[in-house]
């Protein structure tokens, strides 16, 4: 109703539509910090918090007004980068912060371990109970990402790797592009050196990277993609 008596156009919609989203986005997370504090309170009082495994992430970051967005989707840091929180007091210590690098598929079999279960044979994704233990930056090299769905937000479906350094990406369907961003020099990913020819040599690495952790994950739909030669 606020919309409608506001005849708002353009930037002025924008911008409502930017608060209105934004407000009741922190109001949900105000409401999940309560009850999850209401959970962790009651593993406390039932002496359950020792031996509980307690993960608290979400499925990836989110845009608030990075690159002009909202929301996430997007392999750009800001959505690729995913907020994790773990608290399991017979191994870890309070207020420590690793920084391996892990993907979701990670989080199975980490479980699996710490309930001394072991991975099923077809089961994607690497323990990282080894860096728990050690609290070591050492688990992945390089980070796999793939967004398949070509729906109602206007994302193009892509996929890419990162390492320590650079992030190499493939878009496909709506549009066709790669891009590369060096994160030492261009942290906030605003210039594309894909077709830069200094760049060549990383383009190379990067895509042998690239396809190492496609055929790893057995993703034939991006290795299919891969090789199609958009470059010319």
């Amino acid at each position: 109703e606020q919309l409608k008596q506001g005849n708002l156009t353009g930037k002025q919609l924008a911008e409502w539509k930017f608060r209105r989203y934004m407000i009741d986005y922190l109001n949900t997370a105000q409401s999940m910090d309560r009850n999850i504090g209401k959970v962790l309170d009651y593993l406390d009082r039932k002496s359950l918090a020792e031996n509980t495994i307690v993960i608290y992430l979400s499925d990836q970051g989110f845009y608030m007004g990075e690159h002009g967005w909202f929301d996430k989707r997007w392999m750009y840091e800001e959505s690729f980068r995913t907020p994790m929180v773990m608290r399991y007091p017979a191994l870890l210590h309070p207020n420590s912060t690793i920084n391996a690098k892990i993907v979701n598929a990670d989080i199975a079999p980490t479980l699996l371990e710490l309930a001394a279960i072991q991975k099923p044979k077809d089961m994607q994704g690497e323990s990282f109970v080894h860096v728990l233990k050690n609290n070591s930056e050492e688990h992945r090299k390089d980070l796999f990402y793939h967004y398949f769905e070509n729906g109602e937000h206007a994302v193009s479906p892509h996929f890419g790797v990162r390492d320590d350094r650079y992030k190499l990406i493939r878009y496909y369907k709506r549009i066709e592009n790669w891009e590369l961003f060096d994160l030492q020099k261009d942290p906030n990913e605003l210039h594309n050196i894909y077709k830069d020819p200094t760049y060549r040599s990383v383009v190379k690495r990067m895509k042998k990277k690239l396809l190492t952790q496609m055929r790893q994950f057995v993703d034939k739909e991006a290795e299919a993609i891969y090789k199609i030669n958009i470059d010319q």
